[in-house]
């Protein structure tokens, strides 16, 4: 008797043993599908590189004003239900796009890649980690000449920075701007041009060129004021749409 149930026992433990197997198979199966439908997940630092090498187009996937106020600097826009005008912008199926959205509970990237996967699309990539990450890790972001009259008249508390030279500031800027260079950013922290006591307050900077206002938004980024970015525009720009 003694015998006969430890060869039952023997034999229920092969067969628990092997249904794991066979589910821990079937869920490996269904996350390598996933994978192949979803997309590869890819790091900042990688996708600091692909833009810096231009290899692949990075598309943010959200509504048009969400990317005008803020996006990640050398991506475009392509709303997530626009598949067919995505396709004319990615006329090589075999490499990318990166999809993002708004970070890692958005799951427009991932309907996306799935849409682009059943119509042929390969080596699609996620930057999962979205927007609100790529803010946090103090990198900045670029908020398009559209936006710019939405913040100007609903964002009481927002922060324009003007980060031409003192000379051409006081010849005339937006109103209620501060002018701020580089080498000001440590003094702006205390005698109240940068916002201090809420880093979360939105800033806007412009200069003469968008690479000096993206230099200064670059370094306000880097000390911690997450919800700053730099205009796709010059003064004139602002100047010319009636500002």
């Amino acid at each position: 008797m003694k015998k006969r149930s430890k060869y039952y026992a023997t034999c229920l433990c092969a067969a628990l043993l092997g249904s794991l197997l066979t589910v821990s198979a079937v869920c490996a199966e269904g996350k390598k599908e996933a994978a192949v439908l979803t997309g590869v997940e890819i790091s900042t630092e990688e996708l600091k590189q692909i833009l810096l090498a231009g290899t692949m187009p990075v598309i943010d996937v959200r509504p048009d004003m969400e990317y005008a106020i803020s996006h990640i600097p050398g991506s475009v826009n392509v709303f997530e239900t626009e598949i067919e005008q995505m396709t004319k912008l990615l006329l090589d199926r075999s490499s990318g796009p990166v999809l993002y959205c708004n970070g890692p509970l958005c799951h427009k990237s991932a309907r996306v890649a799935e849409k682009l996967s059943a119509k042929g699309y390969t080596n699609i990539k996620r930057y999962q980690a979205g927007l609100p990450v790529w803010r946090a890790l103090g990198n900045t972001v670029e908020t398009n000449l559209a936006a710019i009259k939405r913040i100007f008249s609903l964002d009481k508390t927002a922060v324009f920075v003007d980060a031409r030279s003192n000379g051409l500031f006081k010849a005339g800027s937006l109103p209620g701007a501060v002018n701020l260079q580089v080498s000001d950013v440590e003094a702006a922290n205390k005698d109240g041009r940068l916002p201090y006591t809420d880093h979360g307050t939105r800033i806007i900077v412009f200069g003469g060129s968008v690479q000096e206002a993206r230099q200064l938004a670059e370094v306000l980024a880097q000390r911690a004021y997450w919800n700053s970015s730099y205009v796709a525009g010059t003064y004139d720009d602002l100047r010319k749409a009636g500002f």
